[in-house]
């Protein structure tokens, strides 16, 4: 198994193509542990992991605990809401608070971009970036890459749909960073006033229809409304824009080719996806979920090596 080129992951933009494909390809012999009667290999034993939570999360955090135990690490997690956060103390402060009882990884999840950049610049543990704000989300991206490739082989060339809230969505913006540079082509599809002004700088196509997108993409990965960061109105209402952009079984099977269906999660059914479109035969959504633990895994394991 490769190294990486960087003793952090904080987000994909920091990661060469050969990093990434060291960690799909060190993530599929993980998925053969995980799915074997005993999930456990001792790859990581005394080493020790905090879990550390600002913001709300089910599946990463979850996916993380998981991906930690199946190696063996002895884990911590902390959760904000229930810390001396509250009383006022700095996020440096908390943290190496951590580190003094001996701490060797960091996964943090936070509300402010550039968080784990901060932390990463001035501790001397590993900083695993699990979401931060509106600006990256790796994890999540090597995940998706690992499940289309799983699917549909190499991405290189491979025509890939991203659908929905993308202005504030650390997710589109981690996909697009990936699939680019394993060669797949991108289009980001929604609303205009959910669509930042200069993405097509990234590389990728924008489009506001969602019929003909679907019909130009081999996979499309949709994202929900992220209501719980709107600050003002930037559509009339759920209802208006589940009409128009929100993708149901009838418009998957009027197409002329079969496409993959994708979604991070949480899933707002009857907005950005129907239920018999979320639990139809072309969904990989539980597939994401189960890669999820493999991917992270390899991530841990490759950044322990450094």
């Amino acid at each position: 198994m490769s190294q990486l080129s960087v003793r952090h992951l904080l987000g994909i933009k920091n990661l060469t193509e050969s990093d990434i494909y060291s960690i799909l390809d060190t993530a599929t012999q993980f998925k053969d542990v995980i799915n074997r009667p005993i999930k456990k290999v001792p790859s990581l034993r005394d080493v020790t992991i905090a879990n550390v939570f600002f913001e709300n999360s089910t599946r990463t955090r979850l996916s993380f605990e998981l991906a930690e135990k199946r190696l063996s690490a002895d884990v911590v997690n902390f959760s904000a809401s229930g810390s001396s956060v509250k009383k006022g103390e700095t996020l440096l402060d908390t943290v190496n608070n951590i580190l003094a009882m001996k701490v060797d990884m960091i996964v943090m999840r936070h509300s402010s971009p550039g968080a784990p950049h901060y932390l990463a610049q001035r501790i001397s543990a590993n900083v695993v970036n699990a979401g931060d704000g509106t600006h990256e989300h790796p994890t999540q991206a090597l995940l998706d890459a690992f499940s289309i490739r799983e699917k549909i082989g190499d991405l290189a060339g491979k025509k890939i749909a991203i659908i929905g809230d993308i202005l504030h969505s650390r997710v589109a913006l981690s996909n697009i960073f990936c699939l680019i540079k394993l060669g797949a082509e991108v289009r980001v599809c929604g609303p205009t006033t959910l669509i930042p002004k200069y993405i097509s700088s990234l590389g990728v196509q924008v489009s506001h229809n969602v019929k003909e997108t679907l019909q130009w993409c081999d996979v499309a990965n949709v994202l929900r409304i992220q209501l719980e960061r709107l600050q003002v109105k930037y559509f009339p209402s759920l209802r208006e824009y589940s009409l128009y952009f929100g993708i149901n079984k009838k418009m998957l099977d009027e197409l002329d080719h079969e496409i993959l269906l994708m979604h991070p999660g949480p899933i707002n059914r009857g907005v950005e996806l129907t239920s018999d479109a979320a639990d139809s035969r072309q969904s990989i959504i539980l597939n994401q979920v189960e890669n999820g633990v493999a991917v992270r895994m390899a991530v841990l394991y490759l950044l322990a090596q450094q």
